[in-house]
């Protein structure tokens, strides 16, 4: 294969002479002998003018009687020591101002951060940064009106605000009452401040929060619990009013003072309440935060088992368990598999292995805790309709 592809180099550099001769070729040139011995001395006397090129080099004969030979000298495009240490030299430079940017923009971001928000009777540490305008980020503590959700600076300004706030609830109708919790659906589009104020707050507890001014496109129902001061935000989930793929949730929260009562799982059963009412499974907007996987995770498993315990026959199909939770097929057997439910028997067909004993133990657990559900008798409300002149 050696001597292969030095023969070959030879043809090639033999080829490339010849056609070097003939482009060099002098007008006006007699016999063919004289010609021939004119070529080879022009050769020659370009191979002594470029006698510092490499041997490892193509020689530069085509070009000379073009460019001339300082033009055609290829020696320059070969790096050097040099230029070596100058390519390192500036790799280097690239990185520490890379990290120095980094650390910049990370040191500018804590900067923005709000520490803490007083919210009600409450002061609670956000998580995250929020967008709010920067005269505001830079306080350390924000203050929120519980009921409008408007953002101010000072203590002093929020009790001047707390004289003339004209609500005591979510500017929206109230669709559920069951003793102090009610819920509320808002209109992005008729209550657009309120939902970006909503949405801002949102995100000092929610790390994939990305929606913040365009609300128009969504519904929003707010959970608050009522006592005789008015009606206090707990939390919220939002949907879309026109979703391609069925999504019947897009956002939820719940505030921190708020969690570990439940209040996540009924805003959750809530939304497949409405899926129900609908009529069409529904299945909450993807990628899920870590703490709403967990939610969903653990309602689903709730449901499907208080589903198979209410079933009498010894069959059940995931079509039958879809139609009885609003779930979709997909979130059903992703479930199923979750529990070690879902196996082959000896046919190679799936079939829902239902041991009775451990799900009543756990549906025991879950129900010992006492958390609020929902009452869908309680429900009042009708289809939202989206009009022409909405997106």
């Amino acid at each position: 294969m050696t001597a292969r592809r030095k023969s070959s180099a030879s043809v090639s550099e033999g080829a490339t002479t010849e056609k070097s001769r003939k482009r060099t070729r002098p007008s006006g040139t007699g016999s063919t002998g004289h010609n021939h011995n004119h070529s080879h001395s022009h050769t020659n006397s370009h191979s002594h003018s470029h006698a510092t090129v490499p041997a490892s080099l193509p020689q530069p004969v085509a070009f000379v009687s073009l460019l001339g030979p300082a033009d055609a000298d290829i020696t320059k495009g070969v790096p050097q020591a040099a230029d070596a240490a100058a390519y390192d030299a500036a790799k280097k430079e690239a990185a520490r101002t890379a990290e120095a940017t980094a650390t910049t923009k990370l040191q500018k971001d804590n900067s923005l951060q709000i520490d803490a928000i007083h919210f009600g009777k409450w002061r609670i540490h956000t998580w995250y940064a929020a967008p709010y305008p920067e005269e505001y980020c830079s306080q350390p503590t924000l203050y929120l009106c519980e009921f409008c959700l408007k953002y101010m600076k000072s203590p002093f300004m929020m009790k001047r605000h707390k004289l003339k706030c004209p609500l005591k609830s979510p500017p929206g109708n109230e669709i559920y009452r069951d003793n102090i919790i009610s819920i509320f659906e808002v209109d992005g589009r008729k209550n657009k401040i309120y939902c970006q104020n909503l949405c801002l707050l949102a995100k000092m507890f929610l790390d994939h929060k990305t929606l913040y001014y365009d609300v128009e496109p969504f519904l929003f129902y707010i959970m608050t619990e009522r006592d005789d001061d008015g009606f206090h935000f707990v939390g919220y989930f939002s949907k879309e009013k026109r979703s391609g793929s069925n999504y019947n949730l897009s956002c939820i929260l719940t505030l921190p003072i708020h969690q570990r009562k439940g209040y996540g799982q009924l805003l959750i059963d809530f939304s497949y309440l409405l899926s129900k009412k609908e009529e069409k499974p529904g299945t909450p907007e993807k990628p899920l935060s870590d703490l709403g996987l967990l939610s969903y995770r653990s309602y689903w498993r709730l449901t499907i088992l208080q589903e198979l315990r209410k079933i009498d026959k010894p069959t059940v199909s995931i079509e039958e368990l879809g139609t009885r939770t609003c779930m979709t097929y997909d979130d059903i057997v992703s479930t199923l598999t979750n529990l070690d439910m879902l196996v082959k028997d000896s046919q190679g067909d799936y079939v829902i292995r239902y041991n009775v004993v451990l799900v009543d133990e756990y549906l025991a657990k879950l129900e010992a805790k006492n958390y609020p559900v929902v009452r869908p008798s309680l429900l009042r409300w009708t289809r939202y309709e989206v009009g022409k002149g909405e997106k």
